[in-house]
């Protein structure tokens, strides 16, 4: 019984031990599977990191840590290769501390409170000058780290090189704000600039000034040289216009050939017209161009700002208008801006807006100044005078619409029109008997540069049937001057037609009698300024005089323009002159009129009576 009994036992022992073996086997399986699948974590984490970093190396120049004081604890390699930068110079430092240029932006200030509020960043991007003295621009972006039980680590990131981007942004936004010729800031530009200076004036009390530039006859550059040379004349006088203002200035290109520079006053810098002067003559230098030198002058004006609340854009519309005032003054000067300018600029738009249609609605008419043989008394030729005849306006003066017809550069239609009528008129009196009449026709500046006006003659000749012989251009002196080369060909051109060419308003020009012997001028025409006191005043007769013996030496005709008198006639009359036109035989009269002149055979009184029709 006693052995029946430790036999259980024993093998209820024996059981119990098997049992707790296999429970120790079981956990002995557990643990060796928890260790592998740890071990294979590990290997899975390495490998993560190993393709973190790699990414990191893919994505950005650079990867860096800091400590939880914001110091750096590691930055690899890139940042310091691509820098040129001192790796001593920022391990164990702040940022702020490497570049403590920071502290004192806003941008620097705000990426501390960040940090020190433990949020992320991204993208702050900041330039450090190297080793080598190049400033180089930089993106950074980070993130806080803690450890398992949640305490603040530090921050680690990335970082890369941006100069090049910058750089372009920088052309980018250059291009943006900056004239692409000079280099100047434009318009939208100026008008961040303008409000600068107006707020600094509102805060100050100062006045400002606003100057628009606006060049003299730039488009004959243009027009004569071709676009390569008025260029380079742009650059020359942007560089010009700086020079001769203060750094603290605002010199813009408006737009062509207009410029505007924005002057602010300060307590010790007074603004003064001299100011203005010392600009005029900066610009008024020779300037070479195609090898020949050109002179340029300008036309200024100022609208003058003084803290009473004038928008920006109505200072450069008063400036504007104030140089236009200035263009009427005969160019090359300056004005300041006076409220009666607006009635003035008010008129101009409205006669510039019917200009422009008077072609079309058949509103220009010629009137006809008979020009008188003095020898003979007849009537030998005939200046073609525009008029405009508007439905509104009336009998518009030339003198409210030539000028502005010549700066818009519609005086080239309109001055081809005058040139086809006048020959038409001229050869339908031609076919009424009166086959030795001349017509004389003015040609404006602008016709003078346009490249087909050889041709464009030629046609109106040709379509119309006028003998060349009886065209006569009227030319002004100032129209060639700046490129006498150029003006030697193209008047040779046009004798080559077979037209006359004639100096109109002679002596009021540049008056240089040598370029005489080399154009191929065929009249003189002695202006009305000198031709008006030839009877009382001792030194215009003097002038008359020369230039009418100075023509014939030259085998030229001299035609005495303003004659009004009978002490005026006789004094030509003694000195030889040629012909003569002005009130004392007859005012500019339409074609009706001037035909029944024609068939009274009117003539000067002490003329040698003669019948003009064949």
């Amino acid at each position: 019984m006693l052995v029946h009994t430790l036999v259980q036992r024993s093998r209820r022992v024996q059981l119990l031990v098997d049992a707790q073996t296999a429970d120790l086997q079981r956990s002995n399986e557990r643990l060796n599977a928890d260790v592998a699948a740890r071990k294979r974590t590990e290997r899975a984490l390495q490998e993560s990191e190993q393709r973190f970093r790699r990414l990191l190396a893919l994505s950005s120049d650079w990867y860096w840590e800091q400590d939880s004081q914001f110091r750096f604890t590691n930055i690899t390699a890139g940042f310091f290769e691509k820098g040129r930068l001192t790796r001593e110079n920022y391990i164990g430092r702040t940022r702020w501390e490497s570049n403590p240029d920071m502290l004192n932006t806003k941008w620097g200030r705000e990426h501390i409170a960040r940090l020190q509020a433990r949020l992320p960043f991204s993208n702050l991007e900041y330039a450090i000058a190297g080793n080598d003295g190049v400033m180089r621009w930089y993106t950074t972006s980070g993130e806080p780290h803690y450890d398992a039980q949640g305490n603040f680590k530090g921050y680690r990131g990335v970082g890369s090189e941006i100069t090049g981007r910058k750089l372009a942004e920088q052309r980018i936004q250059h291009i943006a704000h900056h004239d692409v010729l000079t280099g100047l800031p434009n318009r939208m530009l100026l008008q961040d600039r303008l409000s600068q200076a107006i707020a600094y004036a509102n805060r100050s009390g100062h006045p400002l000034w606003v100057m628009l530039i606006d060049l003299d006859r730039f488009k004959f550059v243009n027009d004569s040289l071709g676009h390569k040379a008025g260029d380079l004349l742009l650059k020359t006088v942007a560089t010009r216009l700086q020079s001769s203002v203060r750094e603290s200035d605002t010199v813009a290109r408006l737009s062509g050939d207009e410029f505007v520079a924005v002057l602010s006053e300060y307590p010790d810098e007074s603004l003064s017209p001299v100011i203005i002067e010392r600009v005029m003559k900066a610009l008024a230098q020779p300037v070479m161009l195609e090898g020949k030198e050109f002179f340029v002058t300008c036309s200024i004006g100022v609208a003058v700002y003084e803290a009473d609340g004038t928008p920006a854009e109505r200072l450069i519309e008063h400036a504007d208008i104030a140089m236009y005032s200035a263009k009427k003054q005969g160019r090359n000067c300056f004005q300041f801006y006076q409220p009666a300018m607006n009635e003035e600029a008010q008129e101009r738009i409205r006669i510039e807006s019917a200009l422009r249609n008077a072609l079309e609605r058949d509103e220009f008419v010629l009137h006809y100044q008979p020009q008188v043989d003095l020898d003979s008394g007849r009537i030998v030729g005939m200046e073609a005078l525009l008029r405009w005849q508007h439905p509104e306006l009336g009998m518009v003066p030339p003198a409210r619409f030539i000028g502005l017809a010549e700066e818009t550069g519609l005086i080239v239609p309109i001055g081809a029109w005058v040139l086809r009528t006048a020959c038409a008129q001229a050869k339908t009196w031609h076919e009424a008997g009166y086959e030795g009449l001349r017509v004389g026709v003015n040609l404006s500046a602008r016709q003078f540069g346009q490249q087909n006006l050889v041709a464009s003659i030629a046609t109106a000749l040709a379509e119309t049937g006028l003998p060349a012989s009886a065209l006569e251009i009227e030319l002004t002196e100032s129209l060639f001057m700046n490129d006498v080369t150029q003006a030697v060909n193209l008047l040779h051109e046009l004798k080559a037609l077979g037209v006359a060419l004639a100096i109109d308003d002679f002596g009021t020009g540049y008056s240089s009698f040598s370029y005489l012997r080399n154009f191929p001028i065929d009249v003189l025409k002695i202006d009305r300024s000198f031709v008006s006191d030839i009877a009382t005043d001792a030194d215009d007769a003097a002038i008359v005089v020369s230039i009418i013996a100075l023509a014939h030496n030259l085998q030229l005709r001299v035609i005495a323009e303003g004659v009004e008198s009978e002490e005026q006639l006789e004094f030509l009359r003694r000195h030889g002159c040629d012909e003569m036109q002005g009130y004392y035989f007859s005012r500019p009269v339409a074609p009706p009129e001037f035909e029944q002149l024609l068939h009274e055979g009117k003539q000067l009184d002490g003329g040698q009576p003669a019948l003009l029709r064949a």
